[in-house]
């Protein structure tokens, strides 16, 4: 009888577990991936720290802190850019070539040294009236999480690497294009943007590779990390779908686990901080070599560089149809290594809005490309203005109706 009785309690405890056990799956069928294992494997990592080693309010309240701002966010097309020390004037000079050419409404989301906000917003708000309102823009503080603000600070130049944090920050932004200062839009953005319909499903970002001949590449000779393709990506010009870059889990080489944006960051710096060489770019060509099927490539006239010419014209697209987004880095539009871009810039900059582009803007450019003919670049300088001229026509047009 008693060993009876054994058999019946031992199978009603087995029962009793067994129901435990099903109720259990069933929440975790319900909580789907939300919550994975962390690297360490203790387990969800819900009300744990973030890749900046904060709590997410600790961290969503230090950031999200626009200082000025248009009122209501613009229904269009989204840009972000990052400016810090004397990068003002260049900042501006950018704005100013996306609002001349655009044709749907823009939101700029500028983030900047608290002492440059007065003059962003004194200028942006006169523009404004010049163009009755076709754009609204916000500016905030750099901020980084606090924890380890002093290593993102660091990295590469000044405030460079902020831009890592932008899906995180602008979440009420479903896309985005980001670019560097040193950027000068050709062609309406509304193109650019427009790749965002090509996207295909595993797709989050856009970006353009970092040269278009290997024998030239940087990564492909120098790198001591992983990168993305055979010569990696620049991230001047960066397109995003921030609401696929903050729902994915992503590939890497610190664990099987596959982690979301927030909790890869600071981990894949930590493990090749002494083998980076430019920074928040590289940590990107890190995620994009481990994660290919998650990046669109776009041809390099959309990230025309002084690499694409001053050793000799390697960028095809160019040549047959000129640049559509001309990148000044290496500080050539303030130095006179390269004419060709200053001449650009320089153009850009002095156009007065409402003038003439074509006899304003146009001619006296084309004037002084004529003198940068003893360089590589200036020797194509007609790949500078091929585009350019059918978007000045075309914002002609529009000044002549209105």
């Amino acid at each position: 009888m008693r060993r009876y009785l054994r058999v019946v309690l031992l199978c009603s405890a087995l029962a009793f577990f067994v129901i435990l056990y099903v109720f259990n799956e069933i929440a975790k069928a319900e909580d789907g991936v939300r919550d994975p294992p962390t690297p360490d494997g203790r387990g969800p990592a819900r009300g744990r720290s973030r890749a900046g080693g904060l709590p997410p309010s600790r961290y969503e309240a230090k950031t999200w802190n626009p200082v000025n701002s248009s009122k209501k966010l613009s229904s269009g097309m989204h840009l972000a850019v990052v400016t810090c020390g004397q990068r003002l004037e260049e900042t501006l000079t950018m704005l100013k070539s996306a609002i001349l050419f655009s044709q749907k409404p823009l939101h700029f989301h500028i983030f900047a040294e608290d002492e440059l906000h007065t003059k962003f917003n004194s200028t942006l708000e006169i523009w404004k009236a010049a163009f009755h309102q076709r754009f609204n823009h916000t500016i905030y503080p750099i901020t980084f999480p606090a924890e380890t603000a002093a290593i993102w600070k660091k990295l590469f130049k000044p405030c460079a690497s902020q831009r890592l944090f932008l899906p995180l920050i602008l979440k009420e932004v479903d896309s985005l294009l980001y670019v560097d200062t040193d950027i000068l839009f050709l062609r309406p953005m509304d193109d650019i943007w427009a790749f965002l319909e090509d996207f295909n499903h595993t797709q989050i970002a856009g970006m353009a590779p970092e040269h278009e001949e290997p024998r030239i590449g940087w990564y492909n000779r120098f790198a001591r990390h992983p990168y993305y393709g055979k010569t990696g990506i620049n991230s001047g010009v960066m397109l995003m779908n921030m609401t696929r870059i903050r729902k994915k889990y992503f590939k890497n080489d610190m664990t099987s686990v596959r982690l979301k944006w927030e909790d890869l960051l600071l981990p894949l710096f930590k493990k090749y901080k002494l083998n980076i060489t430019w920074g928040d770019q590289d940590l990107l060509n890190i995620i994009f070599h481990q994660n290919p099927e998650s990046l669109f490539i776009f041809p390099c006239q959309w990230n025309y560089r002084p690499d694409h010419c001053m050793y000799g014209s390697n960028c095809k697209a160019a040549e047959d149809e000129g640049i559509f987004v001309l990148h000044g880095n290496r500080g050539v539009y303030h130095d006179g290594k390269q004419p060709a871009f200053r001449a650009v810039y320089e153009a850009i900059k002095s156009y007065p809005f409402g003038e003439n582009p074509i006899r304003s803007l146009l001619q006296p450019l084309q004037n002084e490309l004529q003198k940068t003919t003893n360089t590589y670049c200036g020797r194509i300088h007609q790949v500078f203005t091929m585009q350019l001229l059918k978007s000045l026509r075309t914002l002609q047009d529009k000044i002549s109706r209105t």
